[in-house]
């Protein structure tokens, strides 16, 4: 008994292992098919370029003047000047942490088209895994049904049955071959969605069993341990840091500009050489910028409480549902052991003790309950997929 326990450790280890391979396999290649990741990405590459703009100083600015006297006895004049203006030396290192920080958001805003992609693969690829399971499941029963309206149609032809007993074998056969035709329909459409969602490559997807269910002993602290890998969160982190930054650098841009190079004026006989400075004394042109920059650090201080909030909710109801349905899926499943004699079933029809509709209506009991199962087997993984959203 022991070994067999064993066995079946091993055996769910190993089919746990397996169904995720299966399932990452198939999120990396649409990772790397995609083409609206790809478009995302060149924006990536674009806006993180962008954000190195601006940054440095102005270009140098040169001068030259050539001014004819009157009357001509006066001569000819010529001034040249190149001079470089450029705002309070602190104003650039701002700028600088400020490029290195929207980078980051950049990469962040990436990383979350990225999961939204990902995350609409895996909930197809698990609706998948049922429709699989179901498609094994109607296989089965397709195969029941059609054994009994053989020995019905047989029966019929020796007079051991009537014709509404055969009638009702007839229609028990072509409802469980509707359903297989309806779930391949179903599978039809999903792989489609997967084959766009892949770049337009075909994706073979058999897997037909779930992987073990795995949920958080306490969400709280399984919250907190994963604020890290939660994008959401990171992006108004992100935010804040960078309206803080804004604010010293409105303020940094709020003090004297600056500007100095060289000068000279010639005339006839004459020549004037030196250095030019200059100062722009910051009195109306950028009035309430840092009361503009205050504000905005705020709200982004407000989006991130909200976003905390909203996030910590949303995870929460997931963990919440999937726990109720690991709940119910447990005393389905011990239920199910106790209604599954469909053997016995076949044996009491086969030798007369029971009549085929007492047997349709018996069976159907246990074909209801393995449907609520499976079901709900994929609700619990659709529920785990949006739990581990920001693990894809």
């Amino acid at each position: 008994m022991k070994k067999i326990i064993l066995l079946n450790c091993l055996l769910l280890i190993t089919f746990g292992i397996l169904a995720q391979t299966e399932t990452s396999r198939i999120l990396s290649e649409i990772e790397k098919n995609n083409t609206t990741l790809e478009a995302y990405r060149n924006l990536n590459e674009a806006q993180k370029m962008e954000n190195q703009t601006g940054i440095y100083l102005e270009n140098p600015e040169v001068e030259y003047h050539y001014l004819w006297g009157s009357p001509a006895a006066m001569g000819k004049r010529q001034d040249v000047a190149v001079t470089q203006s450029f705002d309070f030396p602190t104003a650039y290192g701002l700028k600088k942490k400020i490029a290195v920080v929207q980078n980051e958001q950049a990469d962040l805003d990436y990383r979350m088209k990225r999961s939204e992609v990902l995350f609409r693969a895996k909930t197809i690829c698990t609706e998948l895994i049922y429709l699989n399971t179901m498609h094994r499941e109607l296989e089965i029963r397709e195969q029941d049904a059609t054994d009994i309206f053989e020995a019905y149609e047989a029966k019929f032809e020796n007079g051991e049955t009537n014709i509404i007993e055969k009638n009702k074998a007839r229609l028990n056969l072509l409802n469980a071959q509707k359903a297989i035709r309806e779930n391949e329909t179903q599978r039809s459409v999903l792989l489609a969605e997967l084959k766009r969602l892949n770049g337009g490559v075909e994706i073979d997807f058999v897997q037909s069993d779930f992987a073990p269910a795995e949920l958080p002993a306490n969400f709280d602290a399984w919250f907190e341990e994963n604020r890290e890998q939660n994008l959401l969160l990171q992006m108004v982190s992100n935010q804040i840091e960078m309206r803080e930054k804004q604010v010293k650098l409105t303020k940094a841009l709020n003090l004297p500009r600056f500007s100095t190079g060289y000068m000279s004026e010639s005339v006839e006989g004459e020549a004037f050489k030196g250095i030019a400075l200059g100062v722009t004394i910051p009195l109306w042109e950028n009035k309430n910028t840092v009361k503009v920059a205050g504000l905005q650090h705020k709200v982004a201080e407000e989006i991130a409480a909200d976003a905390q909030v909203q996030s910590y909710n949303r995870l929460k109801s997931h963990y919440e549902k999937a726990l109720k349905l690991q709940e119910t899926l447990n005393g389905y499943t011990d239920v199910l052991e106790s209604v599954n004699s469909t053997g016995l079933l076949k044996k009491a029809l086969d030798a007369g003790e029971i009549s085929l509709i007492d047997y349709l209506m018996e069976l159907s009991l246990y074909y209801d309950t393995m449907d609520n199962i499976l079901s709900m087997k994929n609700e619990l993984h659709q529920a785990l997929s949006g739990l581990y959203y920001y693990d894809l």
